[in-house]
């Protein structure tokens, strides 16, 4: 019976890069920022007014999100404008946003 042999290597890389996702995760305005991302590209405007973050902090989560290269931005005059990056945080920010987020069958509101 041929087995499968998992490459141990290859396995260590991948989950440094599952744990690093996860790190930036665990920071509940990262958390927002990426939910609303999830839905679409957004101003930097609209995430403040949508999410109550004050721009110093804001702007603090945008870098870290950039700098892990989970998102991009585009910029249309003044405005600069976010979306997600990372297939693997947008499959993760799905799968959250469904158990977490979208209203539950038989749950009252």
């Amino acid at each position: 019976m041929p087995t499968t042999t998992l490459d141990l290597e290859k396995m260590k890389i991948s989950a440094g890069h599952a744990c690093r996702l996860m790190k930036v995760l665990s920071n509940p305005d990262r958390l927002m920022l990426l939910c609303q991302l999830s839905q679409g590209e957004k101003r930097v405007g609209e995430l403040e007014e949508i999410l109550g973050i004050v721009q110093p902090t804001l702007s603090q989560q945008l870098t870290v999100l950039r700098d892990e290269e989970l998102v991009t931005t585009r910029r249309d005059g003044k405005n600069i404008y976010y979306q997600i990056a990372s297939p693997q945080a947008l499959a993760v920010m799905n799968v959250l946003f469904a158990q977490f987020c979208e209203p539950q069958e038989g749950a009252s509101a």
